[in-house]
């Protein structure tokens, strides 16, 4: 029993609108779920990926319209770091960014860096690995140049030492130093710790919420019991309809959630049409009318050219 790397990774924006334009249109992902916030339902929940939706492929934003900008602190995802095929494609990446009138810069690991409209920082690492490939499809980016799925995530801590027991215990190996890598039999993720800034983390627009780690389909219930047995206080399971969720904080802050693989986002829309209406799982369904009126019209990203 392993957990399969990253499942996804949720972060807040405070514009639904520019927010699918920078994800969709720059970034060349896929919308593979408009839905809404199950904890709030008259808000946007906005999920990204590959063709499919894959777990490994998956950054969604929580919308909390007109919110302040917020700013990564101790105990808080502050990068994520995606992968690509080559050296090459991070000149590509460079040059499509510049144009798009986004500051890159290249790291000393090599990464390109850059943040979104709103702050939320990215890597992108051309790193050769055995996991296939996370890439979804755009008119304007080249299939070897698209992005493949997450490599992992950075996070500020003050004390990343205390986190070693839990992590150990959910089958992170560590790397030395503030590195660390979980190893499935199909995925991997890194997670690395970095120094805190001076300044305190305000959770808002542009900053990571959570990460969720992918386990399978029957394994969370046994999951859930190791994570308690390391001393961590998870949730009970919580049915999020395209998957299923436990959520802790590990020892240095950072908001765990544990996803199951499945069902997946095929099982309520056809896969070759997925993101481009509104959807809301059963329990959400008798919303509809009120939600479509305080929700601000989104249009398929992807509408200037299918055919």
């Amino acid at each position: 029993m392993a957990l399969e790397g990253l499942h996804h990774i949720t972060a807040i924006t405070a514009d639904a609108p520019r927010n699918v334009d920078f994800y969709a249109r720059v970034l060349g992902l896929r919308l593979v779920k408009k839905t809404v916030n199950f904890d709030q339902p008259d808000v946007y929940h906005l999920y990204f990926g590959d063709e499919r939706g894959t777990p490994g492929s998956i950054l969604t934003f929580f919308e909390f319209p007109g919110a302040a900008l917020g700013q990564a602190g101790d105990g808080m995802v502050h990068t994520i770091q995606w992968r690509v095929a080559s050296d090459e494609t991070l000149d590509f990446w460079a040059a499509r960014l510049a144009d798009a009138d986004v500051t890159t810069e290249r790291t000393e690991d090599g990464a390109l860096a850059f943040a979104d409209f709103e702050g939320l920082r990215h890597e992108l690492l051309a790193v050769a690995v055995d996991d296939a490939p996370l890439a979804a499809r755009a008119p304007d980016i080249p299939a070897e140049h698209a992005l493949l799925g997450f490599h992992g995530v950075r996070a500020y801590a003050s004390r990343p030492e205390a986190s070693t027991s839990l992590l150990e215990a959910i089958g992170f190996t560590h790397d030395g130093g503030a590195d660390w890598t979980l190893r499935g039999a199909e995925r991997h993720a890194v997670l690395h710790y970095d120094a805190p800034p001076a300044h305190r983390g305000v959770t808002s627009a542009g900053t990571v919420h959570h990460v969720a780690w992918s386990v399978g389909m029957d394994e969370q219930d046994a999951w859930r019991e190791r994570v308690i047995r390391a001393g961590a206080r998870p949730t009970p399971v919580i049915d999020r309809f395209w998957f299923r969720s436990v959520y802790f904080r590990e020892p240095s802050g950072v908001l765990f959630e544990l996803a199951t693989l499945g069902p997946g986002f095929g099982i309520d829309e056809d896969p070759e049409h997925l993101g481009e209406s509104l959807i809301l799982p059963p329990a959400f369904e008798h919303l509809r009318s009120q939600v479509e009126q305080v929700l601000t019209p989104l249009p398929d990203p992807r509408a200037a050219w299918k055919g």
